[in-house]
């Protein structure tokens, strides 16, 4: 391997990330389309998603211990698996996504309560600003208050504040729990999402079930859906290891570009100038919050581990859905 491709890969393994997430409500529809609600087919890759995790890392599984902060992650995980999947299966998918990407806002509540984190003067300037890009893509005369116009789009909200929960949690389970293996609270995510999805499927009004024709084609999207998902994460967490922090979150955002194109070729969903406005004040207060949480240049040697006092630049997120 080359030194400059040496270099790229790390970068090269986030936006593959970033685009299989930019995709992957394509599939979801499909499978809607074929009889699989949202719910149903959220549980069920998350499960196949869980699955593979655990038999390829399963020398891993002797670092996993009970804790209850594990049943938050895997609750958090939950809400932010059917938010997402949900919202884009039944709303237009760029809408539903700029919702989700509201996370600056919720994040930086979130580390004050939960991670006694000062909630500085900038944070609340970046939350505002991110809110203020949500309320230009809503607000519409006919409709008055700029609130979300449909349950898919309250479904991306909920979603978006799930994941800012649910990275939260991860640095506070990374803080509690150190000797446990990355890849494990991989595993915690994916079946957190599969148990909370298959708990709201109860609640679903159930479409008519796939044909005996078609399960050999659900089965296999969805079994083939979950080892993507999961093998996509494991790689994604290679490049976050090996990029600062606040250049993988705006490495992150071409996530947002595959999904805007994705959703024009595959569904003829255009955003509109309202949408292109306000997802531009999300985009920004994203880029924002990465570069305010840069490392700094310091001249004393790096401490070995992240403890309790570790500054907002050293903490990496993770994203595993669906």
């Amino acid at each position: 391997m080359t030194r400059s491709l040496r270099n790229a890969w790390p970068t090269l393994a986030i936006m593959l990330g970033a685009s299989v997430w930019g995709l992957v409500w394509y599939p979801m529809r499909m499978l809607a389309a074929m009889g699989l609600s949202g719910t149903a087919a959220s549980a069920t890759t998350s499960a196949a998603a869980c699955v593979f995790v655990l038999l390829a890392k399963r020398r891993s599984i002797s670092t996993l211990s009970w804790h209850w902060l594990l049943v938050a992650l895997g609750v958090a995980a939950g809400v932010t698996n059917i938010g997402f999947v949900w919202g884009a299966i039944h709303g237009q998918v760029m809408r539903v996504l700029l919702l989700f990407y509201l996370t600056p806002a919720w994040t930086a509540v979130f580390a004050h309560f939960i991670l006694q984190e000062r909630l500085t003067r900038a944070d609340a300037a970046l939350s505002l600003l991110s809110l203020a890009g949500a309320v230009t893509m809503l607000w519409s005369p006919e409709l008055g208050m700029p609130l979300p116009a449909n349950l898919a789009e309250w479904a991306g909200l909920m979603g978006g504040m799930g994941f800012a929960m649910s990275n939260v949690l991860i640095v506070k389970v990374t803080r509690t729990l150190p000797a446990m293996k990355p890849e494990m609270r991989t595993a915690v995510i994916f079946g957190g999402a599969a148990f909370i999805a298959s708990i709201v499927t109860l609640f679903e009004p159930m479409p008519a079930p796939p044909t005996a024709a078609l399960l050999p084609t659900v089965a296999l999207i969805v079994i083939g859906l979950g080892v993507v998902l999961a093998g996509n994460n494991m790689i994604v967490q290679l490049g976050l290891a090996r990029v600062p922090a606040n250049r993988a979150s705006i490495i992150m955002l071409f996530e947002l570009v595959v999904t805007a194109l994705s959703a024009w070729l595959f569904a003829g969903e255009a955003p509109g100038p309202r949408e292109w406005a306000g997802g531009a004040c999300i985009v920004v207060a994203c880029v924002l919050s990465a570069w305010l949480h840069r490392p700094r240049a310091s001249r004393s040697p790096p401490a070995p581990d992240i403890g309790e006092d570790a500054p907002q630049s050293q903490k990496k997120s993770t994203r595993a859905m669906v």
